[in-house]
């Protein structure tokens, strides 16, 4: 089975865009793209002209890759201020002058659509999942659009980013599945990815999952993406393993088009959430 990300992240975004045309709420999402990586360049035009189908008000804000970080940390904060703002989405990496972590604690927690501020990530450990990491949440949408349970699973992660690896880790963990988490470091690391019923990678090294380290009828997701020769390919080797998997996810065309929709997803729930508290209808 193919657990196909383009079918299922069109159908969220079709019922982002009846939810917005429903109820009259037009969102507004901040982009913040600083310095001019061309695969951050890509994603966030990709984000704009998904915002723009579904509905979505998408406000653009390109700072130079020279700019500091106390440039960025004001910008920051006149959104966080900006009562029009529903969310706030600042594209990583950052250049390495900049720290991420300060940088993500500064957005308000209300508008964090990509869930990746201390408050939200700290709310994943206590069960609210107020706003689950877009790539993360794809995932479990993608596992109940395909009816697969995790349930009693052994779990395996390879790859411990805060953006994937380790709060996905804690959603799972939330669904009452056992959870290991490996990283491409991990020795023996074929021993362990053998013993899942479910295998994420996220490691962005290309074909690192080879056949022989997946179980039987494993469920197999790959969040990895990197270039070989021009061309996109996972962590898994695709054509081998998914002649072991129950089910795998591909690359193109799996989990990327998930983290889209989920972004939608949460901006549509932020804005919603600002008019009940402000008791505002658009």
């Amino acid at each position: 089975m193919i657990l196909d990300g383009r079918e299922v992240a069109a159908k969220s975004r079709t019922k982002t865009a009846e939810q917005i045309n429903k109820t009259g709420i037009k969102p507004v999402l901040a982009v913040v793209l600083v310095g001019t990586d061309p695969a951050s360049v890509l994603y966030t035009r990709l984000k704009h002209k998904a915002c723009k189908e579904a509905g979505i008000e998408s406000l653009n804000y390109e700072l130079s890759e020279k700019c500091g970080e106390a440039e960025l940390l004001a910008v920051i904060d006149e959104l966080n201020e900006e009562k029009t703002v529903d969310g706030i989405l600042v594209q990583l990496p950052l250049p390495q002058n900049i720290d991420s972590k300060k940088v993500l604690a500064r957005i308000a927690p209300e508008k964090d659509v990509d869930g990746l501020s201390p408050a939200n990530l700290g709310s994943l450990v206590t069960g609210e999942e107020s706003f689950v990491p877009c790539t993360p949440k794809g995932i479990l949408s993608l596992f109940k659009e395909y009816g697969i349970d995790v349930k009693g699973k052994r779990c395996v992660i390879v790859g411990d980013s805060v953006e994937v690896g380790k709060p996905l880790a804690i959603c799972l963990l939330n669904r009452s599945a056992t959870v290991f988490i490996c990283n491409k470091h991990t020795p023996h690391l074929g021993q362990i990815t053998r013993e899942a019923d479910v295998l994420v990678s996220a490691t962005g090294v290309p074909s690192l999952i080879k056949a022989e380290m997946v179980k039987k009828r494993a469920v197999v997701v790959d969040v990895g993406i990197s270039k070989v020769k021009g061309v996109l390919a996972g962590d898994v080797d695709f054509e081998r393993v998914k002649e072991v998997a129950s089910a795998i996810s591909p690359v193109p065309g799996g989990v990327g088009p998930m983290t889209i929709a989920m972004l939608l997803e949460n901006t549509l729930a932020a804005a919603e959430n600002r008019r009940k508290c402000t008791g505002k209808g658009v």
